[in-house]
């Protein structure tokens, strides 16, 4: 077993989930072996072709991970991960948001606008999924970039954005991917709304945290009133500006936002969670053209960190 590898327990959890069948009818090349290729190439960041031959051929890592990407198995392995803690109360229920910007090289331009028949024909839906079509129409000037892709121009450049939820234990429970010049805020409801964490046994996947954290980019009332609409506690400092505007209405600015202090301290496990995705080289700098595929890479990591933690 080489550094970074499966061990046999975290394979132990994985192996009764995967799938069984090949293409055709055929048999899958070890999985094992496989998916240790892609968390290796996760992990350092190296070209698809440059993996070390105990991996077996590059092509046959490359394809498995693209094609797990597309048809949900990596989010499937995650969810039952997720699961599996959250019955033994392993999950903090004190979640807090935030997003990162993800640094796109240079190969991770020039994708095709439309996605191969063989892509097409699993029902993926490269880059479409992770973008809402509104804000496609409602375009920011100047904002460039390859929308459908999550691929766009910011300060930092051709970037993407990865907008997520963190667990109490520094552990990402859901996320998104959109262009980096996308705004935090009005992502909010898109991130929060991905949050599902199946039950062992009998009923409906929790989707509502105990409480949430955010820094002041989702001080909108808009996402105030999601929160109490949802019945969610929040807590998030409010501008400066808004301040002022309610102070200004006099009675009708209404009464001021609650916020403790000493529970906000909390939201650092978001941006704890950044960083250990972020030591996932393949994370820390996307290099795939198409997002469903980048989202797969970041999903995998996501699934190393429940396995270790």
């Amino acid at each position: 077993m080489g550094r970074g590898d499966l061990t046999n327990a975290e394979w132990g959890r994985l192996e009764s989930f995967l799938p069984r069948g090949g293409a055709r009818g055929g048999r899958w090349s070890d999985h094992r072996r496989v998916i240790n290729g892609v968390l290796y190439r996760v992990r350092t960041g190296v070209q698809w072709r440059d993996l070390p031959e105990r991996f077996g051929p590059w092509e046959t890592v490359y394809k498995r991970h693209r094609r797990w990407s597309a048809d949900g198995t990596w989010k499937m392995l995650l969810s039952l991960v997720q699961a599996a803690e959250d019955a033994v109360g392993g999950i903090d229920w004190d979640v807090s948001v935030d997003s990162t910007a993800v640094r796109a090289h240079q190969h991770a331009a020039g994708a095709r606008k439309t996605p191969p028949a063989s892509i097409a024909q699993k029902g993926a839906a490269p880059g479409t999924n992770q973008v809402d079509p509104a804000a496609e129409v409602a375009r920011p000037a100047g904002g460039g970039g390859q929308i459908g892709e999550c691929l766009g121009r910011s300060r930092g450049g051709f970037t993407t954005k990865v907008h997520l939820v963190a667990d109490g234990r520094c552990r990402p429970i859901a996320f998104i991917l959109t262009p980096g010049h996308y705004g935090d805020g009005p992502q909010f409801e898109r991130v929060m709304e991905q949050i599902s964490v199946p039950r062992t046994g009998v009923g409906r996947p929790r989707t509502r945290p105990d409480h949430v954290l955010a820094d002041k980019a989702y001080t909108s009332r808009r996402n105030r009133c999601y929160l109490r609409r949802r019945g969610i506690q929040h807590t998030i400092p409010e501008r400066l500006d808004q301040q002022r505007h309610r102070r200004n209405r006099g009675s009708r600015g209404g009464r001021p936002t609650g916020f403790d202090s000493e529970r906000y301290k909390k939201r650092n496990t978001v941006e704890r969670a950044i960083n250990r995705l972020k030591n996932f080289r393949s994370v820390a700098t996307r290099y795939e053209k198409r997002a469903y595929i980048y989202l797969g890479t970041v999903t995998l990591a996501s699934l190393l960190i429940w396995l270790r933690t």
